[in-house]
C-alpha cells in the first residue's frame, strides 16, 4: 500500500464550495475502483485556501497504470479538472514503521 498526497491552494472562498462538491462527485469514482484502498480531503483551519488530499492505493503501478489507465479515471478527471492548475504538490509516499499505537492511521 502507498499513500498519494495532493495539496491544492484555492484562493477563491465561492471557488473552494465548488471544488468540494467537485471532489464529492469525483469521489465516487475512487470508491468505484479496486485500486483505491480509501481517501480523505482535509481543509486547513489556519490557511482555509489549503486542502490535502490523501488517497491510499494498493501500489504506485496500480495508480498510474490500473486505474489511470481504466474506466473510472476519465469521469474522475473530468470532475477535478477546473482545479488542476491549484495543485501545489502531488506525490506518493510510503509508510514508515512509525505509526500510532492505536492502529496507525487510517
Amino acid at each position: 500500500m502507498i499513500v498519494e498526497y495532493v495539496r491544492y491552494r484555492i484562493a477563491d472562498s465561492e471557488r473552494r464550495v465548488d471544488f468540494e462538491k467537485a471532489y464529492a462527485a469525483a469521489a465516487e469514482r475512487l470508491d468505484l475502483a479496486p485500486q483505491c484502498l480509501g481517501y480523505e480531503l482535509s481543509h486547513g483551519i489556519e490557511e482555509p485556501d489549503r486542502y490535502i488530499l490523501r488517497i491510499k492505493w494498493t501500489s504506485v503501478e496500480d495508480h498510474e497504470q490500473g486505474f489511470r489507465g481504466g474506466p473510472y479515471f476519465p469521469p474522475f478527471l473530468a470532475a477535478i479538472r477546473p482545479y488542476i492548475g491549484d495543485i501545489e504538490e502531488m506525490k506518493h509516499y510510503k509508510r514508515t514503521s512509525v505509526v500510532s499505537a492505536a492502529g496507525g492511521a487510517a
